[in-house]
């Protein structure tokens, strides 16, 4: 039942449209450096969750500068990541996928690691509410809570960025990728707005 109940409880949290799903969702459609990036997201969630079960969701929750410095560093990027998707929705010569420029793998590791580690929500859903909710399964059952939330932390990725690519019939069309860059800025500049109000 822990395995279950971390599997189950984790996709609850980690299936939404959020900064890191909709950054795996576009490389996933644009076929381009998928599997670091899946690999990226999924073991640092492992990381985080693994932290958060061995007790650094309690410190982490104890220092307000900590706390602030994520927040204010999260909302930076996601405005300046806002920016340049906006800028790709006003740009049709890179919509389409087959005639892409390609990004440079680093960049692309860059910008996945920023979504990952410098959005303070996933260590609040990763550390500390995960971190806490294994705790409660006692010595024994944690580790088995925690292996379910990391099942399902790469279930979910892999899914989003390896099935991504059928979608690609529909984003075959650069009004597509407008679209899609458009939702991804407002959505990215309302996370960093909700993060420096909330």
């Amino acid at each position: 039942m822990p395995l279950l109940a971390g599997f189950a409880t984790t996709l609850s949290l980690i299936v939404a449209i959020g900064a890191q799903n909709a950054f795996v969702l576009r490389q996933g459609l644009r076929r381009e450096h998928v599997l670091p990036v899946v690999l990226i997201c999924s073991l640092s969630d492992a990381l985080l969750i693994s932290s958060g079960i061995a007790g650094l969701g309690a410190l982490i929750t104890s220092s307000q500068t900590a706390l602030h410095i994520a927040r204010y560093g999260g909302a930076l990027f996601l405005l300046t990541y806002a920016a340049i998707a906006a800028r790709r929705a006003f740009n049709p010569a890179v919509l389409t996928p087959a005639e892409h420029t390609p990004t440079a793998l680093r960049s692309v590791v860059l910008t996945c690691l920023g979504f990952t580690y410098l959005n303070p929500h996933v260590y609040l859903d990763t550390v500390v509410l995960l971190g806490s909710l294994a705790n409660q399964r006692g010595a024994d059952g944690r580790w088995i809570y925690g292996l379910g939330s990391v099942a399902a932390s790469f279930a979910w990725f892999s899914t989003l960025g390896f099935f991504a690519r059928k979608l690609g019939p529909i984003f075959a069309r650069p009004r597509s990728w407008q679209y899609l860059d458009g939702t991804i800025a407002l959505l990215m500049a309302t996370l960093a707005t909700w993060m420096l109000l909330g």
